[in-house]
């Protein structure tokens, strides 16, 4: 069974595009180190604040080893970096879901 990590961040709302380039830099380094990233998320309209990440990962211990090997990866360090050092991320709050409502019916049109 797969299970999807979903990623709530608070950003800082002039720090935008900082968070557009983080997310930008982790389209090849997450896929790289074992996840299936779904894909990042910045505000358009509404919260000037909220953001979201989404990735699927096999099961807990899959993503255990995906952590480790995205912490030592060359891209994964200069982008963990590059979000200390601008601190556009407020807050990061993490959970993981698994997917209950699959496969849905095609829409059958009269």
């Amino acid at each position: 069974m797969t299970i999807t990590c979903f990623i709530r961040y608070e950003i800082d709302p002039f720090g935008k595009a900082a968070f557009e380039e983080y997310a930008r830099n982790w389209g090849q380094a997450i896929p790289r180190c074992g996840a299936d990233l779904i894909g990042y998320y910045a505000p358009h309209e509404g919260s000037a604040t909220t953001a979201y990440a989404a990735y699927n990962i096999e099961n807990l211990a899959a993503y255990e080893a995906y952590r480790a090997r995205l912490a030592a990866d060359p891209a994964g360090k200069a982008n963990y970096e590059f979000a200390k050092r601008e601190r556009f991320i407020l807050k990061e709050d993490r959970m993981f879901l698994k997917h209950v409502s699959g496969p849905h019916a095609k829409l059958v049109q009269p």
